[in-house]
């Protein structure tokens, strides 16, 4: 049985920057790559689809095609059903009252050793911060993403690799669309 997950974009259709049409990006899919199964949800970047076995090839293929045929670079990062049901339970701040501030910033290798360090003293009051895995958990508390001083060039400088991040409700809902049937 094939596993379902989501190939995860970074930083497209992002205050008009970065425009990859999601329509047009399941035909091209469908058209040049040998994936079943996609469906796309939300114009952020979130590829639903059936995993083929190399995983790696993959994700460089859709970043190649990405940018050939949209002229974005953009990180594809995968993760499986099980690695997002995984996730979902391992929420760190199950106190946060709004899902909508925590956000999990989706690695795409192991972050600097460095990093939880350097990120916490960028802390903004109420901010709280998890390294688990290759995931980042982010609770921007009341402040909100809006006042927060973990920017994406504070967060790459210190991650040292490439990351996308999605409210922990649209983690929610990734998980239980890439779900078995």
């Amino acid at each position: 049985m094939t596993e379902s997950g989501v190939l995860l974009l970074r930083a497209v259709n992002v205050g008009g920057a970065n425009r990859v049409p999601m329509a047009e990006l399941r035909m091209l899919l469908g058209d040049r790559t040998a994936l079943t199964g996609v469906s796309t949800y939300i114009a952020s970047g979130n590829i639903l689809c059936d995993l083929p076995d190399d995983r790696a090839a993959l994700c460089a293929e859709v970043r190649a095609l990405i940018s050939e045929r949209f002229g974005v670079d953009t990180p594809v990062i995968l993760r499986t059903h099980s690695q997002l049901s995984i996730l979902a339970g391992q929420n760190p701040f199950p106190d946060a009252p709004l899902d909508k501030m925590v956000h999990v910033m989706f690695l795409d290798g192991d972050a600097s050793p460095q990093a939880v360090d350097q990120l916490t003293e960028r802390l903004q009051p109420g901010e709280r911060i998890a390294l688990l895995g290759r995931d980042l958990w982010i609770d921007y508390g009341a402040g909100g993403v809006a006042g927060t001083k973990l920017t994406k060039s504070v967060l790459d400088r210190a991650l040292g690799v490439a990351g996308t991040a999605r409210n922990l409700r649209t983690v929610r809902t990734l998980t239980e669309l890439t779900a078995p049937g």
